[in-house]
């Protein structure tokens, strides 16, 4: 039985995109170290991600930008990334497995596992390439945006970036509708 383990990256930041991946690890091929990407460095996550994608059945990153996440919300566009995400795989797996307690709409079966990300290595998987992939895509952002510190903060709002708000006004990587650049005094 294929199984897609499916998680996402960035649910919480003030900028960029909410990024998921879905993974169909090979059961005859394990690959050790696997666990949820907040808990390895992003040194072991950039070794594991090698790793995966060379060595997984199938695999795909896919995201929804932030004009999604403000039209339809943050969960919404994170189950529009998630399908996305499966949708992009090469092979068409017998059911998903995704972190969470929510599931996208799927033409398989789908299961919602909270801590699969810690739990289930297909999960853990797809954790590891949803952060490295938004991790490149905030240092992208922040060479296009250096006042916000994105490379660092990853679109998080650290007083740095918070206080680079304030200061500078958003930017059209920031989330509109989330509450610290809705709040800002600058006009859209």
């Amino acid at each position: 039985m294929l199984i897609a383990g499916i998680d996402e990256a960035g649910r919480g930041p003030l900028a960029g995109p909410v990024v998921a991946a879905a993974v169909i690890l090979d059961a005859a091929d394990p690959i050790a170290g696997l666990r949820d990407s907040k808990e390895l460095s992003a040194r072991a996550r950039g070794g594991l991600t090698a790793e995966i994608q060379a060595r997984a059945l199938a695999w795909a990153v896919a995201s929804a930008n932030v004009n999604e996440i403000d039209a339809l919300n943050i969960l919404q566009a994170t189950l529009v990334a998630m399908r996305r995400a499966f949708e992009g795989l090469a092979l068409a797996p017998d059911e998903a497995w995704i972190d969470g307690n929510r599931c996208p709409p799927l033409p398989c079966f789908a299961r919602a596992i909270v801590g699969g990300d810690r739990d289930v290595a297909a999960i853990s998987a797809a954790s590891i390439l949803a952060k490295t992939a938004r991790d490149a895509m905030l240092v992208d952002l922040d060479a296009r945006y250096p006042v916000y510190g994105f490379a660092r903060n990853k679109g998080y709002g650290t007083p740095q970036h918070l206080a680079a708000l304030a200061r500078h006004g958003p930017c059209p990587a920031h989330r509109r509708s989330f509450a610290p650049v809705a709040q800002s005094a600058f006009d859209f």
